[in-house]
């Protein structure tokens, strides 16, 4: 990779292999978007995923592009790129969402709007693997919305009493921390009013339902808060700036979404079923493949381009919201090859591995929402990107309390 030393990749590649089993060079046999697993499996998963965390995060590759004194290793983020894609050479214990927003949301929001003391306590636990938190952001009528959130958060004192609902938590269950917006001044436009905390997740008055999903999981959760008190200490940012806590929580998650791009089933995969049940000669599922292809081509140009970006010291900025949108839509083309391809095994279980494609179908709707819907991001490119006159907004200036709920 241009700008990292091979000696780098090398010496990556040398260390990962004393400690993992390389991929045997077929496809991967999960083409999960969202897992499907017992509680307890779910656990140990998290649990596999912490301990490699922690072996890569002591021998310096855990936090390669942090600065030394947050526990990284000072360097840069083509050297962390080049780290991920040696590594995907070998067989890791695999990925949950819950061990990513830990270290690539919230982790990196803590360092940027902490205080030292909050910067002391969790970004290097959580960095290392060592603490687990997930975000509290979206509510059941704040969803695409954020910002019309209205979990309460009234201060008595040096503490705050935080009262209301939450929903789509990924991992909430096994978090001990959450990153919790909420809504402290009513009487100012809903952008204005909101204020950021950092939850223990065992608090009184905190209680986490998992919410079953239609992949069959139940990573997602609702998080009821009942009159919840937090001390002071842990707002995270100003009173009131809430509201850039989010955004930059929500820059980074769409950031990390090329990131995750093994997630799902891709073309190797569904080539690999095409030849096996002797589909590859079909038209439609040629026209299918290729376009697959081709779309994974063009995300592999678009992240060379945001490489060189960063090493020319630019930020994607909107441009993370074309690459997140992009990325969604490659997931539903994914999709719909698997139809094509798989015919009647997509919906019944012929005994032959076909049927796991069932994962990704079911699974990949939930990334059109995760992380701003579609339709934001197509209004932050028209915006932000084009140039083109904002939406009407109805609320804009008015009072939270006064726009109709």
């Amino acid at each position: 990779m241009n700008g990292v030393p091979a000696a780098f990749t090398e010496d990556a590649r040398t260390w990962l292999a004393e400690r993992l089993p390389r991929r045997d060079g077929a496809p991967r046999r999960s083409v999960a978007v969202f897992h499907d697993l017992p509680h307890d499996d779910e656990r140990a998963l998290i649990e596999r995923l912490q301990a490699w965390q922690r072996t890569k995060f002591d021998a310096g590759y855990g936090a390669l592009s942090w600065p030394v004194e947050a526990g990284g290793a000072g360097l840069t983020p083509l050297h962390e790129e080049a780290f991920a894609e040696v590594e995907r050479e070998f067989a890791t214990p695999g990925q949950h969402e819950l061990t990513s927003v830990s270290t690539a949301l919230i982790a990196p929001t803590v360092q940027l709007f902490g205080t030292a003391e909050q910067k002391e306590r969790l970004v290097r636990p959580l960095l290392r693997g060592d603490a687990l938190a997930c975000q509290l952001f979206s509510e059941p009528s704040a969803g695409s919305d954020l910002a019309g959130l209205g979990t309460r958060a009234v201060r008595e004192g040096d503490e705050w009493v935080v009262t209301g609902q939450k929903v789509w938590s990924s991992g909430a269950q096994f978090a001990g921390w959450g990153e919790l917006i909420t809504r402290t001044d009513p009487d100012v436009p809903k952008h204005r009013g909101m204020t950021a905390f950092l939850l223990p997740m065992d608090s009184p008055g905190v209680e986490v339902r998992p919410l079953r999903q239609m992949s069959g999981g139940s990573s997602f959760c609702e998080v009821f808060l009942d009159e919840v008190r937090i001390p002071d200490t842990l707002r995270l940012g100003d009173v009131g700036g809430g509201w850039a806590v989010t955004l930059a929580t929500l820059g980074f998650e769409r950031g990390h979404s090329g990131a995750t791009a093994d997630v799902g089933g891709g073309f190797a995969e569904l080539l690999d079923d095409a030849r096996r049940l002797g589909r590859v000669h079909n038209p439609e599922v040629r026209r299918l493949l290729a376009e697959v292809w081709a779309a994974e081509q063009v995300a592999a140009v678009s992240a060379q381009r945001d490489r060189e970006s960063r090493q020319a010291g630019r930020e994607p900025g909107p441009l993370g919201s074309l690459r997140k949108l992009a990325w969604a839509q490659r997931l539903k083309l994914v999709s719909e090859a698997a139809a094509a391809i798989l015919g009647p095994r997509l919906v019944a279980d012929f005994g032959d591995g076909s049927y796991r494609w069932t994962e990704h179908v079911r699974g990949a709707p939930g990334y059109r929402i995760a992380g701003g819907s579609d339709e934001v991001q197509r209004t932050i490119i028209a915006e932000r990107l084009l140039g083109l006159p904002p939406e009407p907004r109805a609320d804009r200036g008015v009072a939270w309390k006064d726009v109709p709920k």
